[in-house]
């Protein structure tokens, strides 16, 4: 039989062996209860730069309030995300396709009003198919109200005199008016003739020099003659020009019409074309013809607007204060 003191080791060493044997599974449970939290902690972190500006009831802070110090915080988070970008970009999208539909309605208006004038021009005449002898005739009767055509106009009656034997050039023939005075005689045989060698241009500069010092009938026959023999030369719509004034100035807003409205229709971007629509249009006023005087301011302004705001302001102003236009 055992001893007493045998049982009562035996009895020590099991107590001992039952009191030890928990103490590993506790530590372990322990162990793995911080690693869980650590991988919580790591998630959630993660999770915050996924997802930043999460809503506190999903993700809790980092740092509570009770454990933030006394200085600001700055958030990492940005100011914007694609969603707001996106946004955005719809909004200037949208922007851009508002202008681009009103510039479009721009556009489409001033086409509209073009067509409307182009439109008020055919039907004055301006514009209108020639249906007599030649193109120039018909629109000049047209624009005009019936005025003649500078073709058909009468020219005062060629007188011929010779220079005197004194002067270095040569014979010439003198324009003159019908039946003239002995005195209105002498002042025309002082206004010579230039001549350069160029016999265009000197036909258009003595034709000048006769406008100029106010004989206008002999104006008239001289430029006249000097439009139908040099219609391409350079100083042509210079010449057509001053033949319609040498007209308009003595008087004869009837005549000066046509010939003003064939200068214009010659060549638009020629020298003088400018001019000629402008002169057309006092002429008209002088017929007392409001219409197509405002269609001719009209498209003067229009088309010239250069001349318009320079060199013709003061006539192109005076003109439209004559007249009242729709």
């Amino acid at each position: 039989m055992s001893s007493p003191i045998s049982r009562i080791f035996a009895a020590g060493l099991a107590v001992s062996v039952l009191a030890t044997t928990p103490l590993p599974a506790i530590a372990q449970d322990e162990v793995s209860e911080a690693r869980i939290r650590k991988i919580e902690a790591e998630v959630r972190a993660l999770q915050r730069n996924v997802f930043p500006g999460g809503d506190g009831r999903f993700f809790e802070p980092q740092i509570s309030a009770g454990e933030a110090s006394g200085g600001n915080t700055t958030s990492n988070a940005p100011s914007t995300t694609a969603v707001t970008d996106i946004l955005a970009r719809l909004d200037a999208l949208e922007t851009q396709l508002q202008r681009l539909t009103a510039r479009s309605e721009e556009n489409s208006n001033a086409v509209t009003l073009l067509t409307s004038r182009v439109a008020a021009l055919e039907e004055a005449g301006a514009m209108a198919t020639p249906q007599g002898p030649t193109a120039a005739e018909t629109n000049l009767e047209a624009m005009t109200g019936g005025a003649s055509s500078p073709a058909r106009s009468n020219p005062a009656p060629e007188i011929r005199v010779q220079t005197q034997p004194s002067s270095p050039a040569p014979a010439q023939e003198m324009p003159r008016a019908a039946n003239p005075s002995a005195e209105r005689l002498a002042a025309v045989q002082q206004i010579a003739k230039p001549q350069t060698g160029d016999e265009a241009d000197d036909d258009y500069s003595y034709g000048f020099r006769l406008w100029n010092a106010g004989f206008y009938p002999e104006a008239q026959q001289q430029l006249s003659m000097f439009a139908e023999k040099y219609p391409d030369h350079w100083r042509a719509t210079y010449g057509r020009n001053l033949l319609g004034r040498a007209y308009l100035d003595d008087g004869k807003p009837r005549e000066a019409a046509p010939w003003f409205l064939r200068n214009y229709q010659t060549d638009k971007q020629a020298a003088r074309a400018g001019d000629s629509l402008l002169f057309l249009a006092e002429a008209m006023i002088a017929l007392e013809d409001t219409n197509r005087a405002c269609i001719a301011l009209a498209e003067f302004g229009e088309t010239y607007p250069a001349l318009a705001s320079g060199r013709l302001l003061d006539r192109y102003e005076n003109n439209r204060q004559k007249v009242t236009c729709n």
